[in-house]
């Protein structure tokens, strides 16, 4: 009997790998299916794609180097633009995400309706690219620096604010339910009960997003709205290759040292 039991259940589990194999194979069909539809569908040829590196290495290296550098006092307005829209959009957003943050936690906010018009809301804005925003504020307010602090606030709340929310979740547990048990008001509860325990998170999350925001100042320039990209846009245009091979490696080099700076804050703060 105990032989054939363990006959049993070795068939049984030789059965469920057999299964669990051909499951495998077939998710494998499916993808290799999907992404052959999709070259297919886009009539694009993956080995030109594997080539085309040289000849865009060969044309860089003709048109874009060497770089000068002898008009870098006439770049730093631009340089300054992209900066300050990374300063000021991330610490804009980063009040206004924490309010939407409180609205959209469970912990935080008893009322389901309030929450999912929050959440739909905020899903509105980060679902938008912030190139979009910027196109459509232009017919709204004309071009300039005001339309790419604004879209890049947009952007900005839409990820900070979900991100803000969840952090809160996870540390609002039995130390706001002490606090709220012991007859303190809603903002005693925020001001001594979440505030101290979310303050990391929050730095982490912001310090992140000024992060990626200092390379998307520097995009929202193409469409017109400030920063080193209408520089970078109108010397490409101008073919003045040179003067546009300065732009990309400075602001590749503010956005490493970016990089670098925030990356060590963010270690100390762990």
């Amino acid at each position: 009997m105990a032989c054939s039991k363990n006959n049993q259940n070795s068939i049984q589990l030789e059965s469920k790998d057999i299964k669990a194999s051909i499951l495998r194979w077939m998710n494998m069909a499916v993808l290799a299916s999907v992404v052959f539809v999709s070259f297919a569908f886009l009539n694009v040829n993956p080995l030109d794609i594997l080539g085309a590196p040289a000849p865009m290495i060969a044309f860089l290296g003709e048109n874009f180097f060497p770089p000068s550098f002898g008009n870098l006092i006439a770049y730093s307005s631009a340089i300054l633009d992209t900066l300050f829209f990374a300063v000021a959009g991330t610490y804009l957003s980063a009040i206004l995400s924490f309010i939407l943050g409180v609205l959209m936690s469970e912990r935080l906010n008893p009322n389901p309706i309030v929450r999912s018009i929050v959440r739909y809301f905020v899903s509105f804005l980060r679902n938008i690219p912030t190139l979009i925003w910027a196109q459509l504020l232009i017919f709204v307010f004309g071009v300039g620096n005001m339309v790419g602090l604004i879209a890049l606030v947009f952007a900005t709340v839409g990820f900070l604010a979900r991100s803000y929310a969840e952090s809160m979740d996870d540390i609002a547990g039995e130390k706001l339910e002490a606090i709220k048990a012991s007859g303190a008001s809603y903002m005693q509860v925020l001001v001594h009960g979440l505030i101290p325990e979310f303050v990391s998170a929050w730095l982490n999350w912001t310090l992140f997003s000024f992060e990626i925001n200092i390379r998307v100042s520097a995009i929202l320039g193409i469409v017109g709205a400030g920063g080193m990209g209408i520089l970078i846009q109108t010397s490409i245009h101008g073919r003045n290759f040179t003067e546009a091979s300065t732009l990309v490696i400075m602001l590749i080099a503010m956005v490493l040292l970016t990089e670098l700076t925030v990356g060590r804050l963010r270690k100390k703060l762990a």
